[in-house]
């Protein structure tokens, strides 16, 4: 756990490369000169050439937060992930991943084992200024998150040993009629996703689209790791998908995802009826600094679907989904967010929960249970409306007394 009591968030970085290790040592320093208000003091306490090293450097300096390159000879980063694990299982540990396919599947495998967050390497390691900008804009902000989001190791483990929780607001507070979820996540959310998504039934009877911030090698290789755990079929979206039920699709890196209604299309050139909804890809502006933008998913999921619409927030760093999810609010839909406790960073959940904008905040381990609530509360209430409707049809044509 992180208790800075005001001095510096000490970090250590491990990596083979020296090139790598210069340019987090130049970072760091420069941080400590330019410091921005909205980060945290920090400082590169060491630096360690291999796994071996970084286990010894551990012991020794007690750091706040690791910086694990992957690929090392000896112990890689996962072999020394898996021991910390064991020997220091709340030590934070932020992975560094060449950004290539094989890198992006290995930085998976480390989330699944407990890393909390990475950062790409970057691609131009010798053009030391652009690589050193490249590597501030991704770290220092995940580090200052992971500062400010202090969490203790008692209520980590409590978190763990609760019992499955019901989501009383379900049947009293929302009889919507839910035709689609929408889910947005960053910091932490492959790991939440994976706890989440294979809870969920094969027969469950609404789409699911889902805006996680990574980049594009990163989420296809995500959908296809997901889609080996869950019994819907999870896919990387693609421009005009069909949406429907039994498939969850994930936003792929660098595009903004929207749904918007499918309308046919008469011989005269004249729009007719809505028939369907559809995956729309576009890659307009970064939204909240952010491509894809949970904002994006979620503006979009309240204009088509209104009050059929439940929007969850999960873990993640920034604000992005904040006025995405005020907008399915306003409109009648319905606003879930992860709680603080089971949260890896509490910051799109926070912003969301403390502005009053969530139906209700929950822990991970009971979400997807008020996800089954909520869906099938709202598919009882219709299924009486109907079978009432139904009865008085019948009586005021005398079925009910045989006549017909």
């Amino acid at each position: 756990m992180i208790r800075l009591n005001g001095r510096p968030l000490r970090v250590l970085a491990a990596d083979d490369s020296s090139v790598m290790r210069g340019i987090l040592w130049k970072l760091f320093l420069m941080h400590a000169k330019e410091r921005p208000e909205e980060l945290p003091p920090m400082e590169l306490c060491g630096v360690a050439r291999d796994g071996i090293e970084c286990l010894e450097q551990v012991k020794k300096l007690k750091p706040d937060v690791i910086v694990l390159d992957l690929e090392m000879p000896g112990l890689n980063g996962l072999d020394v992930l898996d021991r910390l694990r064991v020997l220091n299982p709340e030590l934070p540990v932020i992975m560094c991943s060449a950004y290539t396919e094989h890198g992006a599947r290995l930085t998976l495998e480390a989330l699944g084992r407990g890393a909390v967050d990475y950062v790409t390497k970057p691609s131009g390691q010798r053009d030391f200024i652009e690589a050193m900008k490249s590597l501030a804009q991704q770290l220092l902000p995940r580090l200052g998150a992971l500062a400010r989001d202090v969490r203790s190791i008692e209520e980590r483990t409590l978190s763990k040993e609760l019992p499955d929780v019901h989501d009383a607001q379900a049947s009293s507070r929302s009889s919507n009629l839910i035709e689609v979820v929408v889910i947005g996540l960053s910091t932490g959310g492959p790991t939440a996703l994976e706890q989440l998504l294979p809870k969920l039934p094969k027969d469950f009877p609404v789409p699911v689209l889902i805006t996680q911030h990574m980049p594009k090698l990163f989420t296809g290789a995500l959908a296809e790791r997901l889609d080996k755990c869950c019994s819907l079929r999870v896919e990387e979206a693609y421009d005009n998908a069909v949406i429907r039920p039994g498939t969850i699709w994930l936003a792929p890196g660098d595009s903004h995802m929207e749904v918007a209604p499918f309308r046919t299309m008469s011989d005269d050139g004249r729009i007719g009826e809505v028939r369907s909804s559809r995956v729309r890809l576009h890659q307009q502006e970064p939204l909240n600094h952010c491509r894809p933008s949970v904002d994006y998913l979620f503006f979009s999921a309240s204009r088509l679907y209104g009050p059929g619409t439940l929007a969850l927030v999960m873990t993640g760093m920034g604000a992005d989904g904040l006025n995405g999810a005020r907008a399915v609010r306003e409109r009648g839909g319905v606003v879930l967010a992860q709680d603080k406790i089971t949260s890896a960073v509490w910051g799109m959940p926070g912003r969301v929960s403390t502005a009053g904008i969530a139906n209700a905040t929950l822990p991970l381990w009971g979400i997807a249970n008020a996800l089954r609530q909520r869906v099938a509360a709202g598919y009882s209430v219709r299924a009486g409306m109907e079978a009432s409707a139904s009865d008085t049809f019948a009586s005021r044509w005398g079925m009910t007394n045989g006549l017909l």
